[in-house]
């Protein structure tokens, strides 16, 4: 019986060590004007981040949203380190595109649950230390290959022509080019490229001002103003959704094992 209770202090103790501790919050009273400005640059850098990758994982632009909402939130409260920076990254939209075609924004859900048990399991594990391992360039390739599928999805918003069907992201961005051959949209073409101009220009000029928000925040005026015949994101929800169980699909997890695994390696 006493080693039970042993074992079982020792697994409270070191759950209790994911929580903030009191000098966590005591480093928060030294500089709290600095902090406070840190944390409003990085939410300002990630708004366009998020609505983007949450169009391009198919979910729209309201699931990205929500989604660097409590991400952010969450990381802030449980992450290792006073110096982190969370935010929506387009890795994973690789890996839920299929997924949202195939299963529905359900099937998302579904994954993201699977893949933080996964997480914490691995955490409480330690098996975080294993990761200096990994080979620098296995890195480098593997970040240098998610950035060219993105922009290959990327190419048919970019065009201003409708998604062509398909899964193979070459194959999709090579009718998108295609169709924009037969009917081109040049405003959908000058305002991304007018959008990447100011971005990668002014990262070098000034790399402490966000210029990707400016940038959008520009193109949105000239769109409105000019009355330029351009897709919109739409209606974005005022309120955070309410947590729920009800996308679970028993049916569907042992479908989704291997994409959840495949998210928890990502992260």
């Amino acid at each position: 019986m006493a080693v039970i209770k042993a074992s079982l202090r020792a697994r409270l103790s070191g759950l209790v060590g994911f929580l903030p501790s009191r000098q966590d919050w005591a480093s928060m009273r030294r500089q709290p004007r600095r902090d406070l400005v840190a944390g409003l640059t990085v939410a300002v850098v990630a708004l366009p981040l998020a609505l983007g990758f949450g169009v391009a994982s198919g979910l729209g632009a309201a699931a990205g949203l929500a989604t660097a909402i409590v991400a952010g939130a969450l990381a802030a409260v449980f992450g290792g380190s006073n110096l982190q920076v969370s935010g929506p990254t387009g890795a994973m939209t690789v890996v839920l595109v299929p997924i949202v075609h195939q299963f529905g924004p359900g099937g998302v859900l579904t994954v993201g649950l699977m893949a933080g048990i996964v997480l914490i399991a691995l955490a409480l594990a330690r098996a975080g230390r294993f990761v200096r391992y990994v080979p620098a360039p296995v890195v480098e390739g593997f970040t240098v290959g998610i950035a060219a599928v993105i922009f290959l999805q990327q190419v048919p918003a970019a065009l201003g022509v409708p998604t062509p069907h398909g899964e193979k992201v070459t194959a999709v961005a090579w009718q998108a080019v295609v169709d924009f051959v037969h009917h081109p949209q040049w405003t959908a073409l000058a305002l991304a490229a007018g959008v990447a101009v100011v971005m990668l220009a002014g990262a070098r000029w000034k790399p402490g001002i966000p210029f990707s928000l400016l940038a959008v925040a520009a193109a949105t005026i000239v769109t409105a103003t000019a009355d330029l015949d351009v897709a919109r994101i739409g209606a974005l929800p005022a309120t955070l959704p309410a947590p729920s169980l009800g996308f679970l699909d028993p049916a569907a997890v042992p479908m989704l094992v291997t994409s959840a695994l495949a998210v928890a390696a990502l992260a």
